[in-house]
């Protein structure tokens, strides 16, 4: 009988998803790839991406950007640290270049790095994220690098979290945990009405022009002062 990867590599030809970023091997733009999908969703980004590209082709394009367009653009996709951070990372690439080791630039862990070296450079490392880690788990099965897109694509289109969808799964037949369900390991805070949403909505409104700080969430402007998304001086608060 096929093994696991065989079984999956096959699926894969004929079922794994057509996405901008695969079309590529330039490290910058499977970074900002990597980067905008951390916990959005992949319908979102891709639009996103393609527009984010166009404006900043390369790293140094990107350093060379005024922070405040940079927060500007990245607006609706969430979690706007990550704009800072990736501005930080390319800034540091224009300087001194790509590192060794990828988890020295600003915003990016073990499994960015892991990407980028996988889909950009080609590596033999299996990039792990929480899709992969779903699937090797549930399988027991043994997977190289050449299967990281088809893993990431079976965790999030038939593998799911909650209600696995066995019956489409290349292998089910081999899956001991075949049939089975599960319960959420962690419900997400509500966004309504939460720290997150007054964060965003004050953003929200600095980004379409400076605003005198008695008009803003005194407590919002703070945190995003502190994660360097605005700025506040003479009373008044503004992009970078």
């Amino acid at each position: 009988m096929a093994s696991f990867e065989a079984l999956l590599l096959g699926w894969y030809e004929h079922s794994g998803r057509d996405l901008p970023w695969r079309r590529t091997r330039d490290p910058y733009s499977i970074l900002v790839s990597e980067v905008m999908l951390q916990q959005t969703q992949v319908e979102r980004v891709i639009p996103r991406y393609v527009r984010w590209l166009e404006r900043w082709p390369t790293a140094a394009a990107l350093a060379d950007a005024p922070l405040g367009d940079v927060i500007r653009e990245w607006q609706g996709l969430g979690y706007n640290r990550r704009a800072v951070r990736l501005h930080r990372a390319a800034q540091r690439v224009a300087a001194s270049g790509w590192p060794d080791d990828l988890t020295a630039l600003p915003g990016v862990g073990r499994y960015t790095a892991d990407a980028v070296a996988r889909f950009a450079l080609e590596q033999d490392v299996l990039p792990v994220d929480t899709n992969v880690r779903r699937v090797v788990d549930r399988t027991g099965g043994a997977f190289g690098s050449v299967s990281a897109h088809a893993l990431i694509d079976l965790g999030a289109t038939v593998c799911l979290a909650r209600v696995p969808r066995c019956g489409l799964c290349p292998l089910s037949a081999k899956c001991p945990a075949r049939g089975r369900r599960y319960e959420p390991l962690r419900k997400q805070s509500r966004f309504e009405g939460s720290f997150r949403q007054k964060r965003a909505r004050v953003l929200s409104l600095v980004a379409q022009g400076t605003r005198p700080a008695s008009e803003l969430d005194g407590d919002a402007v703070a945190a995003l002062v502190r994660d360097g998304l605005v700025r506040l001086e003479d009373e008044l608060v503004s992009l970078p």
